[in-house]
């Protein structure tokens, strides 16, 4: 793989959403449909996979126009991805790969769902189950957290051991086609123990996972001993991509408790990329940390903090009252293709914050919009008299930059004690300034509540990829 071949488009290897390289992804269309997951926390009714109509000419546009209900309720639908993209360009013998399946686990049931988007990408169609059995014996982990595609595989990061064991948590390699659990990735984990996200840099053969917690420390909501104690993931991991084999652990202190989403650098040749941490126990600021290689080494350095905000007791949720104050909770981060832009989502405040990211030591904020909030609770600007409940949350980007998707759902032990009076979901467009900067809501896109038959939404993909679901393998 060479930067000096002659660049094509996706198109040369059968499906146009392969992206050689990110100007490429860029430059394709925009997309015209988001897939967003919902899941009923009460677990009475059916999981489902929802349609949002994203294309502005459209008479639907900002509807959910179809949604795929799972066989049963309790999956906890969370992080999901696709079968394929970008990065399967990085061997000739996947040139016949597609876009085309969405692959949802389920972090409380440890299923995986496949969905067919290729008949009718409106209307995608459940094909597979793969059971918590199949996990569990064949790569040892259970409670799926968040995949991405790789070039020879798909990559699925677990919390839990076999059957939901309290460890250690690690990454499970799927068949890009038959979707069969095929093993875990890890050859030698060093002190790994801890999971929850896994990316890398394709031309380096480096792979990265970061940390949040077993099943027994997550799944019934956040434990303030084990935060206290400082209990919970504070460190990147360092491995080699190709074996799965263990090279370097870079702690971030213990006070800064739980190191959740991996953004690396779109760029192949460049060895950077952000994680945040949710909170530090000491001031309960929230921050953005910044790795790259030097020499052999990653060095890893905070280059983002936002504050925690001071608040009347009794506006707040008793878990929060002690403190007299609202964290931040930066619980997701989203890196624009053109690595220029960065955003970040602040579930307690409710921020999403864009910053300039031109130099990534020194990112420069740019733009704030606060939507819901634990105090605050701003409104959307097409029903300004009514709060929003939770926060911005998970974010999701398109490829040219222009559009970000913002849900308010974390997970629903933890919604609860954040955002007791409960979350009505919804799901907010907002457009970006790639120029000089700058966020705007857009008005006329916003289901909510009824739209999502009241299921909690939580991650969003975008058709054709997103700024998050692809690795390149070349050079703009």
């Amino acid at each position: 793989m060479t930067t000096t071949d002659h660049a094509h488009h996706g198109g040369d290897h059968g499906d146009p959403t392969l992206y050689r390289t990110p100007a490429d992804a860029v430059a394709a269309p925009p997309e015209k449909l988001a897939y967003v997951v919902g899941f009923d926390p009460a677990a009475q009714h059916a999981d489902a996979l929802f349609t949002v109509v994203t294309d502005p000419e459209s008479a639907a546009y900002g509807r959910v126009t179809a949604q795929a209900e799972l066989p049963g309720p309790g999956n906890e639908l969370h992080h999901f991805g696709w079968n394929a993209c970008s990065s399967a360009l990085a061997h000739a013998g996947h040139q016949h790969a597609a876009r085309r399946y969405l692959l949802v686990p389920g972090l409380r049931s440890s299923r995986l769902h496949v969905f067919d988007t290729g008949p009718d990408p409106a209307r995608p169609r459940l094909v597979k189950v793969v059971e918590p059995e199949e996990l569990a014996a064949r790569a040892g982990y259970s409670r799926p957290h968040t995949l991405h595609c790789g070039p020879d595989g798909v990559f699925l990061s677990c919390l839990g051991g076999a059957d939901g064991a309290d460890g250690p948590g690690g990454v499970a390699l799927l068949d890009h086609e038959s979707f069969d659990v095929l093993r875990a990735w890890e050859s030698d984990r060093g002190p790994q123990w801890l999971a929850y996200d896994v990316w890398w840099h394709l031309r380096q053969n480096i792979a990265v996972t970061s940390e949040w917690g077993t099943p027994s420390m997550v799944e019934d909501g956040l434990v303030p001993e084990l935060l206290l104690g400082r209990r919970y993931g504070h460190a990147l991991h360092f491995w080699e991509l190709d074996s799965g084999r263990h090279l370097q652990v870079v702690d971030l202190g213990d006070e800064n408790q739980m190191v959740l989403e991996l953004r690396p650098a779109h760029d192949p040749e460049a060895t950077w990329g952000f994680a945040n941490t949710v909170v530090d126990v000491e001031d309960l600021s929230a921050s953005v940390w910044l790795w790259n290689r030097e020499g052999e080494d990653y060095v890893v350095r905070k280059v983002i903090t936002l504050p925690a905000e001071s608040a009347p007791a009794e506006d707040l949720p008793p878990a929060l009252r002690p403190f007299g104050a609202v964290p931040p909770f930066i619980t997701d981060i989203d890196l624009s293709v053109d690595d220029r832009w960065l955003y970040v989502s602040a579930w307690g405040t409710g921020d999403l914050v864009q910053y300039d990211v031109s130099d990534p030591v020194r990112p420069r904020r740019t733009a704030s919009v606060r939507l819901g909030g634990v105090v605050g609770r701003a409104p959307h600007p097409a029903e300004p008299d009514v709060p929003l409940t939770g926060g911005a949350q998970m974010v999701e980007l398109s490829r040219d930059g222009r559009r970000a998707y913002v849900t308010n759902s974390l997970y629903s032990a933890w919604d609860a004690q954040v955002y007791p009076a409960g979350i009505d979901p919804w799901m907010v467009k907002l457009d970006a300034d790639t120029t000089h900067g700058g966020l705007s809501v857009d008005s006329r896109f916003f289901p909510h509540g009824p739209d999502f038959l009241g299921l909690r939404v939580h991650q969003t993909r975008l058709q054709g990829g997103d700024a998050s679901s692809d690795s390149y393998c070349y050079r703009s």
